[in-house]
């Protein structure tokens, strides 16, 4: 049974969120509705008052848009007709006439913000070198002013005051925020392009510009087109600068990406710096030999490192414990898978077929229920592994006790009340099966219950 109760939310007041849980008001800390339960986050629905009109006073807006905006009538209000440059000074909001707008909604205290705000400001330097008609506007859900402040001051945009409340109540109602970091494109005339702003940023980037539908639909045709044509290959090579090799360990130090051709290959996305990757990296590089070993002298999968490390140093550093082959540090290619795959977090495991067409992005989650016997990773491999562990589900115990967590833990499946989820034994993915607290999610493997020698409770449902 699923235990997540739905929450909606009006608005806050001072720096309280208002939620109605079942019917009763209930206060609590502000803090942005999706939370973390025993590391599953859960959906939180954030809704507008009901009867509140947006802006405009375009009281019927359905799908965050307004259709009869003027820059002035969405930004300023009675409280303030300015916005907040990088400096502190005040700039008119009628000095963005004519400017393709992104409304960036965000705050200081969520790291998916942390990690996508860095990724934004590189795509408005670039659109500002290019001299575009574009400019951001940051719509903050920080906790404090000063939180505020600490936030506002890693950003070359403006921003509404935070003393503003009027108006940032009212743009996160008109365009239905219900997570953040949220982007919204307005074009010149205000009307709403693109909703999902930090999908397109993440994949696209700067080719996005400037951000119309037609942009958007010949850029996915490009993507479509890509992956019909698709090769191991024209994947890992680089033809503007003419390499054709990837690193290797081995005494040739460079290996021609050819020798690819007709093998299985996971495309391993990490960092030295990278936590989680630290703790994979061993797991991989355990199930790299073990899927060798029995292939023996039929060489049919290999593993490639596109690094996200910061220097050349912690790379090599990073690079000498992995037996398998990389992209050469620095290379642009590696830029490009980064935005091909969509990849935003790491470690991250792509597995190319032997054809060279794409079979998973979820390497990493079947390495870590399936461990080497996840090879070769296609979905008809993984439908038998699944139906092998639901055969070997019904001789798990029902409910297990850890010595460390003083609430029973239920067995439950991907039909009843489990997913996908985080285990908070070893930190990793997982799905189908767990153990789960049904009184605050905390949720495990269950190998990880195993190896931890659990006791068993006695009774059935």
């Amino acid at each position: 049974m699923e235990m997540g109760v739905k929450l909606s939310a009006s608005w806050f007041v001072g720096q309280r969120f208002f939620y109605v849980i079942k019917g009763d008001l209930e206060a609590i800390d502000f803090t942005w509705p999706g939370v973390k339960s025993g590391k599953r986050k859960e959906k939180r629905e954030m809704v507008e008052e009901k009867g509140q009109q947006g802006a405009c006073g375009a009281g019927g807006i359905g799908g965050g848009r307004c259709n009869s905006c003027t820059v002035t009538s969405l930004l300023a209000t009675s409280y303030s007709d300015f916005l907040i440059s990088p400096h502190g000074t005040q700039v008119k909001v009628e000095e963005l006439k004519g400017h393709i707008l992104g409304l960036y909604f965000s705050a200081n205290w969520n790291s998916a913000s942390q990690k996508f705000t860095p990724v934004l400001a590189s795509l408005y330097g670039k659109l500002k070198e290019q001299g575009a008609l574009f400019e951001i506007v940051f719509i903050s859900f920080d906790e404090n002013a000063a939180s505020f402040d600490e936030y506002r001051a890693s950003m070359p945009w403006l921003a509404v005051p935070f003393s503003d409340l009027e108006s940032r109540k009212m743009l996160s109602g008109m365009f239905q925020i219900e997570g953040i970091p949220s982007l919204i494109f307005l074009d010149a005339e205000m009307k709403t392009t693109q909703a999902e702003g930090v999908d397109l940023v993440y994949k696209y980037g700067v080719d996005a510009f400037p951000f119309t539908t037609k942009r958007v639909e010949y850029l996915r045709k490009e993507d479509e087109e890509k992956r019909s044509k698709q090769t191991i290959v024209s994947l890992l090579s680089n033809p503007s600068t003419g390499r054709d090799f990837l690193r290797s360990h081995s005494s040739v130090k460079q290996v021609p990406v050819t020798s690819l051709v007709g093998k299985t290959v996971a495309l391993y996305f990490s960092a030295q710096w990278c936590s989680p990757g630290f703790k994979f990296t061993p797991r991989l590089i355990s199930v790299y030999n073990k899927i060798k070993r029995a292939m023996g002298t039929k060489d049919q999968f290999e593993v490639v490192f596109v690094s996200s490390d910061r220097d050349e140093a912690t790379f090599e550093l990073y690079y000498e414990v992995m037996p398998w082959l990389a992209v050469p540090f620095n290379d642009e290619k590696t830029r490009s898978l980064v935005r091909y795959f969509d990849v935003r977090r790491i470690p991250c495991l792509i597995i190319i077929g032997p054809d060279g067409k794409s079979v998973t992005g979820e390497g990493r989650s079947l390495i870590n229920l399936y461990m080497e016997n996840a090879y070769p990773f296609t979905q008809d491999h993984v439908r038998s592994l699944e139906k092998r562990m639901d055969e070997e589900a019904k001789s798990f115990p029902k409910f297990r006790l850890h010595s460390g967590h003083h609430h029973p833990l239920r067995l439950v499946s991907a039909s009843s009340g489990g997913g996908p989820f985080i285990c908070c034994e070893c930190d990793e993915q997982g799905s189908v099966w767990a153990y789960q607290c049904i009184t605050c999610g905390y949720e495990v493997h269950p190998r990880c219950v195993t190896e931890k020698n659990w006791a068993k409770l006695g009774g059935d449902d």
